[in-house]
């Protein structure tokens, strides 16, 4: 689906190579989202990649709104 230069241009920009971007992926299509501790690992995961905190409190409304299924389906038009 992506090439080596899409996943080259996302290192060079958040410094996450390949591998941990596709192990990631591999996580998120075999884990149970709807199981509040395999949420909070992922999101732990995410965060610890981008180096980038999240409180306990926004950590909550992530859970909640994934469990929730309030999750928006076409994630691209987002932005």
């Amino acid at each position: 689906m992506f090439g080596d230069s899409f996943f080259k241009k996302v290192e060079n920009k958040t410094n996450v190579n390949k591998d941990t971007i596709l192990g990631l992926a591999k996580k998120l299509q075999t884990s149970n989202m709807k199981d509040e501790s395999t949420i909070r690992e992922v999101i732990n995961d995410i965060s610890k990649l981008t180096g980038k905190e999240v409180s306990k409190e926004k950590e909550d409304k992530i859970i909640k709104a994934i469990v929730n299924d309030k999750v928006p389906k076409n994630i691209d038009k987002m932005f």
